[in-house]
């Protein structure tokens, strides 16, 4: 089992690997305003070899090899969660850094970086932020397990019974409706229209024309139009026997002057 943790430990995961970088003697910050490689002189430069960012168990480290013999020149160790303790950027180039390196016994010293491309210090900026975010998932790993084994354990608690006891009744209040708005929409459509009427039917007094005459030599036809000539005749012959004048005519009694009279009331309206 030991030697499985110990395996575990050892196993190592490069995260980036730049060929040329440069190691720079700086000097002692004077300010809290951050270092400036503008006062980094050419001539301060110690060493020039390859970068390597390894991720392991526990830290990550920035190691500074030889290109040709792998030889450690020196390694800053980033604890999670203490990224800016370890490697802090300086405030007037984004290609330059000054890292915290260790000797493994206690002592400690800063030292300037620098990357030749910005490309490379971009690189280098996201390794370490993927390191971060690996410790991150791991930590939520393990609380969720923890979580899934908590939730694992049966409850032998009993279920609450929340059915209403006899006697108990529950009271609701119900908001009614109003019948009618209220505003200027409701006021708008107050004013009662009246539905567009429509036309009254036709009277029956109108006679209703066939759409089509009678065919000829119809005896159904002839029948009907033969009545209808009989009840126009006897509509025509009063009933009234008062109606007919010839008879009283017949029974009135001639007189003389009745021709003679004529001609007077004839004369007169010529007059």
């Amino acid at each position: 089992m030991s030697s499985f943790e110990e395996d575990e430990d050892s196993f190592e995961h490069t995260l980036l690997v730049v060929r040329e970088v440069s190691v720079f003697k700086i000097p002692p910050r004077t300010t809290s305003g951050g270092y400036k490689c503008g006062e980094w002189l050419q001539s301060d430069k110690i060493w020039t070899g390859r970068l390597r960012v390894v991720s392991a168990k526990h830290r990550c480290e920035i190691r500074l090899e030889d290109p040709n013999s792998g030889e450690l020149f020196a390694a800053c160790f980033v604890l999670p969660g203490q990224r800016e303790l370890s490697v802090e950027p300086a405030v007037d180039s984004s290609r330059y850094f000054v890292l915290k390196i260790e000797d493994g016994r206690g002592k400690h010293a800063f030292i300037g970086l620098g990357f030749a491309e910005r490309n490379e210090a971009f690189d280098f900026n996201v390794s370490l932020s993927d390191y971060e975010k690996y410790v991150r998932r791991e930590n939520e790993g393990e609380a969720g397990d923890g979580e899934a084994n908590e939730e694992s354990h049966i409850d032998i608690h009993p279920a609450v019974n929340h059915r209403l006891k006899e006697g108990e009744t529950i009271r609701i209040n119900v908001k009614h409706k109003l019948a009618s708005g209220t505003g200027l929409l409701s006021a708008a459509g107050s004013g009662k229209e009246k539905a567009p009427g429509l036309a009254p039917p036709p009277s029956g007094t109108g006679k209703i024309r066939s759409p089509l005459p009678p065919p000829p030599n119809d005896p159904a036809a002839a029948r009907i139009t033969s009545s209808l000539k009989g009840s126009k005749e006897s509509t025509r012959r009063p009933s009234d026997p008062l109606s007919d004048f010839s008879q009283l005519e017949r029974n009135l009694p001639s007189t003389a002057g009745s021709g003679a009279a004529k001609r007077e009331a004839a004369g007169w309206a010529a007059f």
